[in-house]
């Protein structure tokens, strides 16, 4: 027989006309059940999965969001790093290069943002633990696309500017601490808002940029260990897509 994971408090109920007909389910809520596993009436024979895999900042009784308890936990030294990035049209990676943005510093600007943003993640994200950081570094650099991007909108979509290659940024946010989690968050935050300053100082002059590519490269510390993604960072694309 076939068998599906359900999270905790939802159960499956037939959906007709719904983009998920191949299935005939889609999923509600419902508080008064906890029952994990969802069985498809395809067989009439009975297996389950041994020991599905469960949401941690979620209750299972209820469904209902809670924060997990670290309290048991040894501190061990942790560390992580995330990394985002972000590509913009010629004429704002033009005006980048020069460091000569209206409104002043781009890349240290971002760089701060991003240090700051890295220290605020428990007051961000709801669940999250406040941790004393004891080391967080944040580094932009500058990767020029190969070919000139085509004609460029200028600010308010006037005027055009050709011959000017783009690029992006690439954001690098290493975070460390001795505690008992991790901080895997502390460093995508520092990450993502490093990215999203770059977008604020440089969308005057317009706004095609693209955000992406933000994920967790590594981790060090605590049960698991040791964690690196798969993907190397030779391997990332251009415009962070």
């Amino acid at each position: 027989m076939t068998t599906r994971y359900c999270p905790p408090g939802l159960q499956p109920e037939s959906r007709s006309g719904s983009k998920t007909a191949s299935t005939g389910l889609s999923f509600r809520r419902n508080i008064s059940t906890s029952s994990s596993l969802c069985q498809s009436s395809s067989s009439s024979s009975s297996s389950s999965p041994s020991s599905p895999p469960q949401l941690t900042h979620t209750d299972p009784e209820t469904g209902k969001a809670s924060m997990v308890s670290v309290t048991d936990k040894a501190p061990s030294h942790r560390t992580a790093l995330a990394v985002s990035s972000i590509w913009l049209p010629g004429l704002a990676f033009d005006l980048l290069k020069r460091n000569a943005h209206k409104k002043g510093d781009v890349l240290t600007v971002a760089q701060i943002a991003g240090i700051q943003a890295a220290k605020q993640t428990s007051n961000l994200i709801p669940l999250c633990h406040p941790l004393l950081l004891t080391h967080v570094s944040v580094k932009l650099k500058l990767v020029e696309d190969e070919e000139e991007s085509p004609v460029q909108s200028g600010a308010g979509n006037e005027g055009t500017f050709g011959g000017l290659k783009g690029g992006r940024v690439e954001i690098e946010s290493r975070v460390a601490c001795k505690g008992n989690t991790g901080v895997e968050m502390e460093a995508l935050t520092g990450a993502t808002v490093a990215a999203l300053t770059v977008f604020d100082m440089c969308k005057a002059v317009g706004k095609d940029m693209v955000i992406g590519e933000i994920k967790v490269m590594e981790k060090t510390g605590g049960k698991s260990g040791v964690y690196r993604h798969q993907q190397e960072p030779s391997k990332r694309q251009s415009h962070g897509i």
